[in-house]
């Protein structure tokens, strides 16, 4: 790695973990996702010649970030059900603290993340319907993409549109989910409560981490089955164009998270405006270089375009669903 060259966060957690011992950096892992680690696990496998100057940074970055946290996360799940129960009664707090706690007792489900998408797909292919939905939305938007994609085209936009319109889900409904995953995983798994999964944001998600073809030909789908449906859906999508929309700050906080060769490749299909923003958003010297690389760079398939956006545009879901970034196009005032 060059000393220029900006360090993904991929990357700086394995850095991170080169620099623990083995012990300690597998209990590390131990808390991450199933799609986390294969995005760490890539980028140690790929590290080469990192400088000390590198790992210094890296370091001192980790310094910052935990010196904005507290301890006060630590073993905060009955205060959270006992606060929302006194403050919004048994009945009320029950659905919000499925919603915040949902998943943590699954093991079912947790197994799903870890394995292939073709075997998802084929596990669930006959399941009802209503099943494939809720399995679907349980998974992280691109798993669950790759996984559609291996679906029957029949039962594609068929299981997006309930992913939209899925609410409130019952306990018999989750308890047939939970059943299917014990069929296909040992362990025990706890009695699941109702809780709100799916839902128009989800099927957005969804559709944003598709090859765009496979995308166009689902919404068309679902606007033929039920146009009103699919108008809110495409509301709720985040296309790369609108990237030229974010604040300065979530651009800024984006463009550390992707690594420059994925700019590069997705920026050789974008609007110019797309383009104007993020070179502002960066040095001068990061611009001059990034342009130059898009001048000299030869021709790329559509296909490697599209997936290098989708990449980037994932980035910046998961920013945004952390509270890093803004994805609305408006940021918070500032005061003195």
């Amino acid at each position: 790695m060059k000393a220029e060259t900006p360090i993904s966060g991929a990357q700086r957690a394995a850095i991170l973990l080169l620099t623990l011992g083995e012990q300690d950096a597998a209990e590390v892992l131990k808390h991450l996702s199933a799609r986390d680690v294969q995005a760490v696990g890539t980028a140690m496998a790929s590290l080469t010649n990192v400088s000390r100057e590198q790992v210094e940074v890296v370091l001192a970055r980790l310094n910052d970030d935990m010196g904005r946290h507290t301890s006060l996360g630590v073993g905060t799940e009955e205060y959270i059900r006992k606060i929302l129960v006194n403050a919004l009664g048994e009945s009320k707090a029950g659905g919000l603290i499925d919603r915040i706690l949902l998943g943590r007792s699954s093991k079912g489900l947790e197994s799903l993340k870890w394995m292939e998408s073709r075997a998802i797909a084929e596990m669930i292919n006959q399941e009802h319907p209503q099943i494939i939905a809720l399995v679907l939305a349980h998974l992280e938007p691109d798993q669950a993409a790759e996984v559609i994609g291996y679906l029957p085209p029949r039962t594609r936009s068929d299981a997006v549109m309930r992913i939209a319109t899925l609410d409130g889900v019952q306990p018999h409904a989750l308890n047939e989910l939970d059943e299917i995953m014990e069929r296909q995983f040992s362990g025990n798994t706890k009695k699941l409560k109702s809780a709100s999964v799916g839902g128009l944001k989800a099927a957005a998600n969804i559709l944003n981490a598709m090859e765009t073809s496979r995308e166009n030909e689902l919404m068309a789908a679902i606007r033929t089955h039920d146009s009103s449906l699919s108008g809110r859906i495409e509301e709720l999508m985040f296309v790369f164009e609108d990237l030229a929309d974010l604040d300065d700050r979530s651009m800024q906080t984006l463009l550390r998270e992707v690594p420059t060769a994925r700019l590069t490749t997705a920026l050789k299909g974008a609007e110019p405006g797309v383009r104007e923003k993020i070179f502002a958003n960066m040095s001068k010297r990061a611009a001059d270089m990034l342009r130059d690389d898009l001048e000299v760079s030869g021709p790329v398939r559509l296909s490697e375009v599209d997936a290098a956006q989708k990449e980037v545009l994932g980035i910046a879901r998961k920013l945004a669903d952390s509270g890093q970034i803004n994805l609305s196009g408006t940021g918070d005032e500032l005061v003195a």
